[in-house]
């Protein structure tokens, strides 16, 4: 009763996508990440408010917090250059680095992982505690024509050649700190700052982000930066993002670039652990001259392929139509890597509002893979996961339903 607001909000977003090879299946999360969320706000006066907002991830189709891949193929590119390991040997890795129907978002099968904040508004700005979206990502997903869901979104071609597995973009950062700020000009701000035990799956020895937007006179436009380290403190996922949309009349026009490198991952860590846990005892047998001969095979072949060095863009437009509207965008990923694993992305889609709070949409998406590239069409509440084999275009038709409470 002390509370100034508390507001129980949501979203219920669920569909069918059909891709290429793959039986037709039910997905969560297709234009926007089913959720369930509390958030509040108490006027303590002077111009001061206290807020909190804890959202828990929900998927529709299983009733769990872990969403699985879209398909069920195999991710080859982070075990390439292995093949003088043995047979079963690199089998057994590759069954371990992606188990068929494993968790593919929220490994930490955390309650409220989508976000859990307090925060204190001053005068002067927002000072906000915990598991929070980057800056970085924040103007990513501004300037994504399909706004971060369905088969369209930019960030389906943005990962490494790796995919899911190697991210192209920190979206959210655990034990953090964030100044934000906002003037009637349209002028905003925000820095964040991620204590160790930050970033994705709290790999980070520390985080950094920041970004500035402006949002005014139909434009809402930023430049964002995010950069973390891994646990020996060395550079890992660098991302510089400018972009965003322009409003006039009943178009809205999108753009953006992405920059993206990672030459430390931060889950190097855990793949070489993984080796010295389960693999090396197999291998003990061998002497101890082949063992490490066969180790420094996996080891300098997964460093190698765990990092990620590329440049994205998009460019996209949405056009009002009656009660819905027309989305279309076209998307190219640069891998600046030398499997040189480009990736472009094109897709169309109509979304129609049947009320306020309820509406539908289609989308048909292609991904056209170039040498080692994998990419195929996901949902905004799950990773696409790979293609058959390498090199191979994947294409996707989506249809959904999303209300929003």
């Amino acid at each position: 009763m002390a509370q100034s607001s508390v507001q129980i909000y949501g979203v219920a977003d669920a569909g069918i996508t059909k891709t290429k090879g793959e039986s037709a299946r039910i997905f969560s999360g297709g234009a926007d990440g089913s959720r369930l969320g509390f958030k509040g706000t108490e006027d303590i006066g002077g111009g001061f408010k206290a807020i909190f907002n804890l959202e828990a991830r929900v998927e529709l189709d299983t009733g769990t917090q872990t969403p699985t891949l879209i398909t069920d193929n195999p991710g080859l590119f982070l075990t390439k250059g292995m093949q003088a390991l043995p047979a079963t040997v690199l089998s057994g890795i590759r069954n371990a680095l992606q188990p068929k129907g494993d968790i593919a978002v929220n490994r930490e099968k955390a309650l409220f992982d989508r976000t859990a904040m307090v925060g204190l508004i001053t005068p002067g700005g927002a000072i906000l505690l915990g598991r929070m979206y980057t800056p970085g990502y924040e103007v990513f997903a501004a300037a994504d024509a399909f706004e971060t869901g369905t088969a369209g979104t930019w960030g389906g071609i943005t990962g490494g050649t790796a995919g899911f597995s190697a991210l192209g973009a920190d979206i959210r950062s655990q034990k953090s700190i964030q100044y934000r700020f906002a003037v009637p000009s349209g002028i905003g701000g925000s820095v964040m700052y991620g204590t160790k035990g930050s970033g994705y799956l709290g790999r980070y020895n520390k985080f950094y982000g920041a970004a500035v937007t402006y949002k005014a006179n139909g434009f809402d436009v930023g430049l964002g930066h995010n950069r973390g380290y891994d646990q020996l403190d060395r550079a890992s996922l660098v991302t510089t993002t400018v972009g965003g949309s322009y409003t006039m009349g009943a178009f809205k026009f999108f753009a953006g670039y992405h920059d993206q490198k990672n030459e430390n991952s931060a889950l190097l860590r855990d793949y070489i652990g993984g080796w010295d846990t389960a693999i090396a005892p197999q291998l003990a047998p061998l002497g101890p001259q082949t063992a490490t001969a066969l180790r420094n095979v996996f080891v300098t072949n997964i460093t190698r392929n765990s990092q990620v060095d590329a440049a994205s863009y998009q460019l996209g437009a949405h056009y009002k139509l009656g009660a819905g509207r027309i989305m279309a965008s076209v998307a190219r990923n640069n891998d600046r890597t030398s499997s040189n694993s480009d990736a472009t992305l094109l897709a169309l889609g109509y979304d129609h509002n049947l009320s306020k709070r309820t509406d539908v949409y289609t989308v048909v998406a292609q991904i056209r893979n170039q040498n080692d590239g994998q990419f195929t069409p996901g949902v905004s509440g799950s990773p696409g996961g790979f293609t058959l084999v390498p090199g191979e275009d994947s294409h996707a038709v989506q249809i959904g339903i999303r209300h929003k409470f």
